[in-house]
């Protein structure tokens, strides 16, 4: 089969290897459809996370194509995806129901072969359903549920104003994520003017888009997520949010990156300041907003890909290519 295996930072190569066979508690997906994340843009220049050489790819959906001798959950042909994160479920964060601090955490597509390949061996136990879901939908369970979780944790009300700088594919899925739980407003800010048109556009009524973090009211947002993971916008986040506002840290910084947060700023406006990690156990909730409609991601898909086109992928989101936003590697091409 074809696989794609990053073999050190800045190499990538599509190769030949012998298919898969699943271990008991196994299922042997045939791979449909995976995104290319930022995490996977990481790996390969080396930043964050990884060991090489791997076979990236945890944004996947496909086919089962053979199950493990200990499998009940599903038979060949049933459609799937993946919630990447494998935890011990015996640490002392697992035990405290943090499973996404795993202390022997391990990741497919991160620590474990993934999906960039035409087949991959997956955990029973980290595989879910996607019913007649389009792979190029199933393959959004992932960072969905990530929002689902930050989202969570900031725990819009109703009637909230929000802020989102960035207008990526994750910003796209908070804003979605935040109007099916009830924001009246959503402001999404993004120096590509492309994305904040589809972004007002995929928002109706409810989205406002601004160019440009300059134009941006003080106080005018009863809270503000950062999609960006860029420090210097990251620092401004105290400046936008009102008094007894909050403050969601969801996109991912460099490693070794460091912000300046106006700490006088914190205390005299009585702000929460949130991050986010990964997700804790909401591939569930992903499917089935995807499955309900409520949250509809066609039209964030911009480029399929095959295979050999990962460091193309790569280089359009790093130089945030116009009309760029979620890349998908389908191996069958």
């Amino acid at each position: 089969m074809k696989t794609l295996i990053i073999e050190r930072p800045g190499s990538a190569v599509t190769r030949d290897a012998p298919r898969p066979s699943p271990r008991p508690h196994e299922v042997l997906i045939e791979v449909a459809a995976c995104g290319i994340c930022g995490t996977d843009v990481h790996i390969y220049r080396g930043e964050y996370l990884g060991t090489y050489p791997i076979t990236p790819g945890h944004e996947f959906a496909g086919t089962v194509a053979a199950v493990g001798a200990d499998v009940s959950r599903f038979r060949p042909g049933d459609r799937v995806a993946v919630e990447p994160n494998i935890a011990c479920n015996n640490c002392p964060a697992c035990l405290s129901n943090r499973q996404n601090f795993c202390e022997s955490w391990k990741g497919v597509g991160v620590t474990l072969p993934g999906g960039m390949a035409e087949q991959v061996c997956v955990p029973e136990n980290a595989v879910f359903g996607i019913g007649e879901l389009p792979f190029s939908a199933g393959a959004f369970v992932e960072p969905l549920s990530c929002v689902v979780h930050g989202m969570q944790r900031l725990d819009p009300r109703p009637s909230d104003r929000l802020l989102i700088v960035g207008a990526g594919p994750i910003g796209n899925l908070l804003m979605k994520t935040a109007i099916a739980m009830g924001a009246s407003s959503v402001t999404m800010v993004d120096r590509s003017e492309g994305r904040v048109a589809l972004a007002a556009a995929e928002g109706g009524a409810v989205v406002k888009a601004r160019f440009s973090v300059d134009e941006l009211p003080a106080d005018g947002y009863d809270a503000v997520i950062d999609a960006t993971g860029v420090p210097a916008l990251m620092e401004r986040t105290t400046a936008w949010v009102r008094p007894g506002g909050r403050i969601l840290l969801f996109g991912v910084p460099p490693a070794g990156s460091r912000i300046s947060i106006d700490a006088f700023a914190v205390f005299r406006k009585g702000l929460a300041l949130l991050s986010s990690y990964t997700s804790a156990r909401n591939s569930l909730q992903a499917v089935s907003l995807l499955q309900s409609g409520r949250i509809d991601v066609t039209r964030l898909v911009s480029h399929e890909l095959p295979l050999s086109g990962f460091a193309q992928g790569v280089e359009l989101i790093e130089k945030g290519a116009q009309g760029v936003m979620k890349i998908l590697l389908v191996p069958a091409r």
